[in-house]
């Protein structure tokens, strides 16, 4: 932005008068005079923040006022706090960079504790900046205080209660640093009003504080070397990869690793795109609703090689039973995952773009000098056996209505290669996850550890705003879209077109497939009335937020509307699909089973018979 130069007075000569000469500009690094705010501003320029998704508040509203004079960055004003912090985290994801939000004290900065833990459940480098009441009042239960370091301290990777203006640069600096380096996640720095009003010095760059902060990015030789002979030696290894290979920028080493070992991948839900869908080592997603090839790999595998990727309960399910013979090569960036839920018995602390990279070499150089190589043909016999067997699918309705996997499956196929997709949580999450192929890393982002309700709408408006030329969905579904749909207001007036599909069941489905299967089909308090009563109407509420609204009720409309969804740009996109109320995910392994317990329509079956 750029503000408005003064006209003459009526009768004024517009020519310049005389007056003392300029000062010429300090020096770059020197010192100059600025608020707090100012060096607020300043710091978050010169650390190459882009954007910052936020809503003024009193104690932050020093902070605006600097921030509307800036040229290098764009503030978005979100509806609420929640979904600033979401519109941070899709930013991050589809760029890889720091994503920022910013709040008042009180309810602003409480509001952004969802979108935190989130971001730290699934290591996303956000920065939030808080305002705080006055420094004589914090303790005192002024207005619109609360005490959001000590809020937020279990789920942050540290935050910062900045008391000195002059403290304001460093705070900045040392919170991008946090958030982006060894395994990212969220920082929070919590700005006192009076501390942005009063007056500092400023210059860039400032000393990093952080002692005893030292990610360790290279692996340990002797690790590596260790894994490569477990490696080397596997009858049924698999590649159990998650998010890590993707924060690391890894996607590359880790198809050379693959490739140059035979060995099948698996990628969790954090780490869809890491590998492609289409190569044909890929066996897909394992856990709670992966395929069953993956799954039956890695309880079946004598050779877990998991790279950044944390044992998850719902990769396992019953951990005690979970892959009973495998050895674990565990490789991670963050040295408090390995072993904390399964013992590893090669651990490899370090980036797992060195960690790959070194493992290729490693394991070349191994078979190179083995007598013999192992055979991987009869495991792949066995994975392709049921690859061919328990195919992922699914079932139309039987009441004619439309299959919301295929209106899933329809947009996938549908859209350009480089769609980037966003997911709110329950089964258009898993959908999505199922019958969207992903080639490409970055272009599959949800909240995984968490599982926030309302992330997909303004995590898309993050993403498209950090990405703009590339195709942004939002799958959602009709209880997620109520949570979070205020910031479709944000994407039309801000001119962020994404474009977001509402698969309305007219009721919270993951919760109705619990309550089929595990209360007797008793429904309580899971019909939203979005199906009976059409309350909302998405179509209207759309078009009452600036958006096009657009409908689809059977097979032979969808191809025709995603299609009309695509040709409009100059606006977000709302498509209601309306779908059956009944379709369940599918393959399934319920909470506290194990994983040879994996669920299909039909019931229950083992997936490897006991003398195999």
């Amino acid at each position: 932005m750029t503000s408005a130069t003064s006209r003459p007075a009526p009768g004024e000569s517009s020519s310049p008068r005389p007056g003392p000469r300029p000062k010429p500009a300090p020096p770059s690094g020197a010192p100059i005079r600025v608020t707090g705010a100012q060096s607020l501003v300043r710091s978050l320029e010169a650390v190459g923040c882009e954007v910052v998704f936020g809503i003024p508040g009193g104690t932050i509203l020093p902070a605006y006022d600097p921030l509307l004079d800036s040229t290098k960055v764009r503030h978005i004003l979100v509806r609420h706090e929640q979904g600033a912090g979401h519109a941070a985290t899709g930013y991050a994801q589809a760029t890889g960079k720091v994503g920022v939000c910013m709040a008042t004290s009180g309810p602003g900065a409480t509001n952004l504790v969802t979108p935190l833990a989130d971001a730290n459940m699934d290591s996303v480098p956000v920065v939030a900046i808080t305002g705080q009441q006055s420094r004589p009042l914090i303790g005192t239960d002024a207005f619109q205080e609360a005490d959001i370091c000590g809020i937020t301290m279990p789920i942050t990777k540290h935050n910062f209660l900045v008391t000195d203006a002059a403290d304001i640069p460093r705070a900045v600096a040392e919170a991008f640093h946090l958030a982006s380096t060894g395994r990212p996640g969220p920082v929070l720095v919590d700005i006192p009003k009076d501390v942005l009003q009063e007056m500092t010095s400023f210059s860039w760059p400032p000393e990093l504080r952080l002692p005893g902060y030292r990610p360790t990015t290279r692996p340990h030789g002797k690790q590596v070397r260790e894994a490569a002979k477990l490696i080397a030696a596997a009858r049924r290894p698999v590649l159990y990869v998650g998010g890590g290979v993707i924060k690391a920028e890894a996607s590359a080493e880790l198809l050379e690793l693959a490739e140059s070992t035979g060995i099948p991948v698996v990628t969790t839900l954090m780490a869809r795109g890491a590998f492609p869908d289409s190569h044909p080592q890929h066996l897909g997603m394992p856990g709670m609703h992966g395929t069953v090839s993956a799954v039956a790999a890695m309880q079946k595998s004598d050779l877990l090689i998991a790279l950044g990727a944390r044992f998850d309960d719902r990769v396992t399910g019953q951990l005690s039973t979970f892959a009973p013979d495998a050895q674990v090569v565990h490789a991670d960036i963050d040295p408090a995952e390995i072993s904390k839920n399964r013992r590893a018995d090669v651990p490899i602390v370090g980036d797992c773009k060195e960690i790959i990279s070194e493992l290729v070499d490693a394991v070349r150089a191994e078979k190179e000098n083995a007598a013999r190589t192992v055979d991987l043909a009869p495991w792949w016999e066995q994975l392709d056996a049921l690859r061919e067997t328990f195919p992922l699918g699914y079932d139309w309705p039987e009441d004619g209505t439309l299959s919301p996997q295929y209106a899933i499956e329809r947009i996938g196929a549908l859209t350009p290669p480089d769609t980037l997709f966003t997911a709110g949580v329950g089964q258009h999450q898993m959908w999505a996850a199922q019958f969207v192929k992903y080639e490409r890393p970055r272009t599959w982002i949800n909240s995984g550890g968490l599982g926030t309700m309302g992330y997909a709408v303004p995590a898309a408006m993050g993403a498209k705003a950090g990405v703009p030329d590339v195709q942004v969905w939002a799958i959602d579904g009709d209880g997620c879209f109520q949570m979070t749909n205020q910031e479709l207001a944000t994407c039309a007036i801000e001119g962020i077109p994404i474009k977001v599909a509402v698969i309305n069941n007219g009721n919270l489905g993951m919760v109705r497939q619990w309550q089929t299967l595990f209360y007797g089909e008793r429904y309580s308090s899971t019909d939203l009335g979005t199906h009976k009563h059409r309350i909302p109407d998405f179509k209207l509420l759309a078009e009452a937020m600036g958006c096009a609204g657009l409908r689809a009720e059977s097979r032979e409309e969808v191809d025709a509307v995603i299609q009309q969804a695509m040709e409009i740009n100059d606006r977000p996109v709302v498509i209601d699909f309306v779908v059956g109320k009944d379709a369940q995910v599918w393959p399934m392994v319920a909470a506290g089973t194990g994983n040879s317990e994996i669920m299909a329509a039909r019931g229950i079956r083992p997936l490897f018979d006991e003398d195999e």
